[in-house]
Order: structure tokens, then sequence, then C-alpha cells
């Protein structure tokens, strides 16, 4: 198959699995087109089935803001038409889905028909897409696409709440490289971090506002003085500063390190003992499946779609949102009895399996070809 691959570039949730899912794609002897503004950060690694094309968004006086959504048709029509694709897979409803939409209008008058995928992540449907500036568009594009999927039946839900949906959504769950986090940890690494054998705590994020990095710190002040342990903050964005403030404050910066963005995930997460999500929502929690891989227990609110992957009291905990005292004991509770920890972490690689890339990539190959002529 010849797939085209609209995401974002960047270290959410939506670009990692997109990117994944395509270089899985190409292992597995499938064409992939990446398109997209900059090169994904995930593909880095040459791969002689997997193609980049940038986004170029000309700039004129005319224009208070670049039309990056019509030059990304734009693209996408010349890739389809240049590369002969099968099938455009989007993933992030705005601007991908609509964008997608435009270019199968074009093609079609050229006697082309693609057939687009649209996949769903999470704030493209809960946040941004219930605004009333967006939502009819965000409406209209999904119900266009030839198949919609969302990343957890969380995310299903909500979309059917949020939308008048007149297609089947099919939820194909967010999936993780098991073996990709399988690595020892580095002892050196491990020193360098916790001289004195202490447990490592870890929050990977993009930083905003609904992460609520603001709990992860308080969670951490109470466990720093029940459990000797220092807290490791990998990522960047918006929120980065409100982090640093409160750790001033509360006298933490002896125990915290921001490390900021980090690709190699799976060489940190090797040496974690516990990782903490504190989100407002989440509809899936690719972050915490990552951890789970790499063996790492995690104590999480319950929010969206982190119970599917998150079970209370076998691979770690869930606490409700903001409710920083109960995930404070949870924390505790893990850290300090070397007994749990050591089941919790085995629970935690054997959930992980359950969504290890094997067997959600076969799901998205049946998806396409049901749009795929027979020969």
């Amino acid at each position: 198959m010849r797939i085209g691959i609209v995401c974002y570039p960047t270290f959410g949730g939506s670009g990692v699995l997109a990117t994944e899912l395509g270089k899985a794609l190409a292992d597995k002897g499938h064409q992939v087109h990446f398109i997209t503004y900059q090169q994904p950060v995930r593909l880095g690694e040459f791969n002689a089935n997997i193609f980049y094309h940038e986004v170029l968004v000309p700039t004129y006086p005319l224009f208070d803001y670049p039309p990056y959504e019509t030059a990304l048709a734009s693209t996408m029509v010349n890739v389809i038409v240049n590369n002969n694709l099968d099938l455009l897979h989007v993933h992030y409803a705005i601007p991908h889905a609509s964008a997608a939409y435009m270019a199968k209008k074009i093609v079609e008058k050229q006697g082309k028909n693609i057939p687009v995928i649209t996949t769903l992540h999470g704030t493209d449907i809960t946040l941004v897409g219930k605004d009333a500036t967006f939502a009819p568009v965000v409406a209209f594009s999904i119900n266009e696409s030839d198949a919609i999927t969302a990343v957890s039946d969380n995310l299903r839900d909500e979309t059917h709440r949020n939308f008048k949906i007149e297609k089947e959504i099919q939820v194909i769950k967010n999936f993780v490289d098991v073996k990709r986090f399988k690595r020892k940890p580095f002892d050196a690494f491990r020193k360098v971090i916790a001289p004195n054998g202490e447990k490592i705590v870890l929050h990977a994020s993009n930083f905003r506002k609904i992460k609520r990095v603001g709990d992860v710190v308080k969670i951490f002040a109470n466990i720093v003085k029940t459990v000797p342990s220092k807290l490791l903050f990998v990522g960047d964005g918006p929120e980065r500063q409100l982090a640093e403030s409160m750790s001033r404050e509360l006298d933490l910066c002896d125990h915290m390190r921001f490390v900021g963005r980090q690709e190699q995930m799976e060489d940190i997460l090797a040496i974690a003992d516990l990782f903490l999500l504190t989100s407002e929502y989440e509809s899936f929690g690719l972050a915490a499946l990552e951890a789970m891989a790499a063996g790492v227990p995690v104590v999480s609110t319950d929010a969206g779609g982190l119970p599917e992957i998150n079970i209370h009291g076998k691979t770690g905990y869930l606490g409700h949102i903001g409710d920083v005292e109960t995930m404070s004991s949870q924390a505790i509770s893990i850290l300090s009895d070397e007994t749990k920890l050591k089941l919790f972490k085995h629970n935690a690689e054997q959930q992980a399996m359950l969504f290890d890339i094997s067997t959600v990539i076969p799901q998205y190959e049946a998806l396409y070809n049901r749009f795929l002529p027979t020969s």
C-alpha cells in the first residue's frame, strides 16, 4: 500500500502515535508518506519506505495569518498525484480532516478517488473541537471521512456526546512497541540522578495547563517527606515556569530535575520507579502506557481513558482530579513497599503487552484494506 500520513510533528501523543504507526507500516513493506510542516520528532532513522513532504506556507502582506490549511490541502494533492497514493490517514481532526476533504474533492476532479481515514486523538474533540468557532467544520469533516477511528472507548463516547456523528467510530487503541522499552537501567545514569539510592519519580508531558503539573509538584513534596526520592520532569511547555517556581517555594530544588524534551524516553523510563500523571483529561494516556511498557507503575487521575490502561490496585492507582492527598498516599504506598513495587512493576509490564504494536498494526491494515479495490 502507498499511504499518506498527516499529523502534527510534535512530542504530543497524536504525533508520536502517527509516526510510530508509519514506521511500523514501513517495516512491513508499505510505502509511507508523511505530510506535515516539519519532520516528525520520532522520525529519526532512515527507512527506504518512508518519505517526508514538508508543507510550505507562503507569507503575503495580505494575510494576517498564514493559510496553513490551504497549503496543507495543496501539498496533499501533490503527494497523492505524484506518488499515486492509495489512501490518506489523517491524525487529529483540526485542521487535517478538513484539509483532507478538500484534497479528496480536488483529486476527484482529476478522476482519482482517495479514501480518507480520520483518527481522533483527544483535545481535537474535547477541547478545540467543542469551540463554536470550529465545531461545524469539525463535525462536517469527520462525517465526510471514509472511516473514523478513536484511540479509546472514552474518546469515542465523548465524540458522540459532543457531535452528531453519522458513521461508526471504530476504536483502535493507542499502542506501544514493548520491545523498545525493555531496557536495563543504566546504573551510572541512575546514580547521577539518585546518588544515595533514592527512588526516582517521573513525569513527562507537554506542560500544558490540562496536565496540572502543579499537582505533580505537590504530590512529590508529600512523597519526599516519607520516602527519599528524586523527581524528573521530562518535557517543556507553558506550565514549566509554574513547576519551577513551586519547586523553589517548597524548597525542592535539590530533589528535582527538569531535563526538557527528550526523544529517547526508553532510556529515562528504565531508571524510574513511579510515573505520575495528574491530567484533567487524557483521551488515552500514551505517556502512561510507555511507562508501563518499561515496567514502571503509574499513579494517575481517573480522567478520560486512563482507567482503560492503568488498572487500579494492580498496575498503579487512580485518583480524582486534584486529589493531591490521595495520590500522594498511593504513591508512598508503592514506593515504601519493595514487595508491592516489584509486583506493580511486573503487572504494569504485563498490562502494556495488551497494547503492543504487533497486535494493533494489523487492525489498521485491515481497516485500510476495506477501502482498497480488490484485484
